[in-house]
């Protein structure tokens, strides 16, 4: 990848994420700059939807956007360039990024969820996707293994719509399921017209952390599949985003009238602690669900990015992925020399 691109993307994520961007730094490097340029193509995208007048419009744009990344004619962004090598080193499949945008249509069509049924189809969308990218780009594509990174996803949905529930409102946007808010004694129109917490909304709240905590705890199963190279990076971002929800449950479950975070020491502390997640062996059962069948809501997310019947690695794919180490240690070495020296690589574009 261009270096110009690679920086682009990192500063993306480092001014939009704090937490992603701190996992991040124990990726391995082969799967650290393809996961920031994911990263920079999703935030962009939801900053383009958000930031219109014309939602459609925009989401239609980048449908075309993506046709021509997937067609290897990237459009000018920094992020569909980045996007564009990583589809091709990769074989990201397009139905993931497809359904991530479905997602964002569903905000723009200010959609309300009945169930947690419901629920969970929407964080497969915009965040379950994610979860199943970011396996396919650790070229790890069981079926295990994609059904707990796409669940983990939907865990850390659960629990950012858990800690935005009054910023959501007062954007007029509900999350929260309106089955559980009537049981609570709660009219969802009414409390969206005027948000206010009470002991009502806390207990919808609670149960929404509750279920976030389950999926986390099998989240924690599916790190066991990744390369171990990986694992600390996922299992960092999988216990600071547990600590978000354990600072709402120090507030009372109060998110209506503040906005719960973890500070950095503290963020600092669960990432040292996710640096033992190395050495578990493959599959270990080191919690309960390791075997569970996936949240329906993810199946099709699974489906289409599963090679449990395909070898790992063809002939073909293992010689293309050794040209490709090659030629980034080429790159490597360029950037460390001289521009005058004889064995300069020429980088040009990506």
């Amino acid at each position: 990848m261009n270096r110009a691109d690679v920086q682009a993307c990192r500063e993306l994520m480092r001014g939009g994420s704090k937490t992603f961007f701190l996992a991040s730094l124990a990726l391995p490097a082969r799967v650290r700059w393809p996961a920031r340029a994911l990263y920079a193509f999703c935030r962009v995208a939801d900053d383009e939807i958000d930031g219109t007048a014309d939602p459609r419009a925009a989401l239609a744009a980048l449908h075309r956007r993506l046709d021509g990344i997937y067609a290897g004619q990237p459009a000018q962004p920094v992020c569909d360039r980045a996007l564009a090598e990583v589809v091709s080193q990769s074989q990201l499949p397009r139905p993931l990024l497809d359904a991530l945008l479905e997602g964002f249509a569903w905000d723009t069509e200010g959609r309300r969820y009945e169930t947690l049924e419901d629920l969970h189809a929407y964080g497969a969308r915009v965040a379950g996707t994610v979860g199943a990218m970011m396996a396919v780009l650790m070229e790890t594509r069981s079926h295990a293994a994609l059904a707990r990174a796409s669940e983990l996803g939907v865990a850390m949905q659960l629990t950012n719509i858990a800690r935005d529930v009054g910023e959501d409102a007062r954007r007029g946007r509900l999350y929260l399921p309106l089955q559980w808010m009537r049981e609570a004694g709660l009219d969802p129109d009414a409390w969206l017209a005027n948000p206010v917490f009470d002991a009502r909304i806390a207990r919808v709240v609670q149960r929404l952390l509750a279920e976030a905590d389950r999926l986390y705890q099998r989240g924690e199963c599916g790190v066991c599949h990744l390369p171990r190279a990986c694992r600390p990076a996922i299992q960092a971002a999988r216990l600071v985003y547990a600590e978000i929800g354990r600072a709402v449950q120090a507030a009372g479950m109060d998110s209506v009238n503040r906005r719960a975070y973890v500070r950095r020491p503290r963020q600092l502390a669960l990432l040292a602690l996710a640096g033992t997640a190395w050495w578990r062996p493959p599959g270990q059962p080191i919690a309960a669900g390791a075997n569970a069948e996936p949240l329906p809501a993810i199946r099709f997310l699974v489906e289409a990015a599963a090679q449990d019947e395909l070898p790992d690695r063809t002939f073909y794919q293992r010689t293309l992925r050794m040209l490709t180490l090659f030629e980034r240690q080429a790159q490597r070495q360029a950037w460390r020399e001289p521009a005058s020296s004889a064995s300069t690589v020429s980088l040009g574009g990506s």
